[in-house]
């Protein structure tokens, strides 16, 4: 069965409507200024398009033993079951990387793995596989936290969406 990012096309168009919207700015700019031409009309252009290649998230998908993240120009995939290395790389935008014995390497964020539980339970499976064969080096820690996490979210929208708070009251 074959998983995916649920919220990717939601963020996609985002990342399309903000290109568009700085390219219609300035051209609109441009055009009140009176001072509107092609070369401005294509720098507008290309600053837009640049902008919908920032912002566009990569597609993550996952099948039985893999995971798998789509950027713009290639396609890069881990073999769930044979994963060396978790690690979290923290900063701005927190990082979940990936890699597996074949050298293989995914960076994905983690949020997308808390709101996607299908997602979630193609890589938790795999790496529990590759725990059992050994080939897990490092990052079962992160792992057991990662998981912490999205299963604590998880009983907290159940418990929300039931009307009863995790505190009992």
């Amino acid at each position: 069965m074959l998983a995916w990012d649920r919220g990717w096309r939601r963020e996609a168009r985002a990342a399309w409507l903000c290109g568009l919207a700085l390219a219609g700015v300035l051209t609109a700019i441009d055009l009140g200024r009176g001072g509107f031409g092609w070369p401005h009309g294509c720098c507008w252009a290309a600053l837009g398009a640049t902008l919908v290649l920032v912002l566009r998230p990569a597609r993550i998908t996952a099948g039985d033993g893999w995971l798998a993240s789509r950027g713009l120009l290639r396609e890069r995939r881990v073999r769930t079951d044979l994963l060396t290395r978790i690690r979290r790389a923290d900063g701005m935008a927190p990082r979940l990387v990936l890699m597996d014995i074949t050298g293989g390497r995914v960076e994905l964020d983690p949020q997308v793995l808390a709101d996607n539980p299908l997602l979630w339970h193609h890589l938790d499976a795999g790496a529990r596989l590759a725990r059992e064969r050994g080939v897990l080096l490092e990052g079962a820690g992160v792992l057991t936290a990662l998981a912490e996490r999205i299963d604590g979210e998880g009983a907290r929208r159940l418990l929300s969406s039931v009307k009863i708070s995790p505190s009992g009251d």
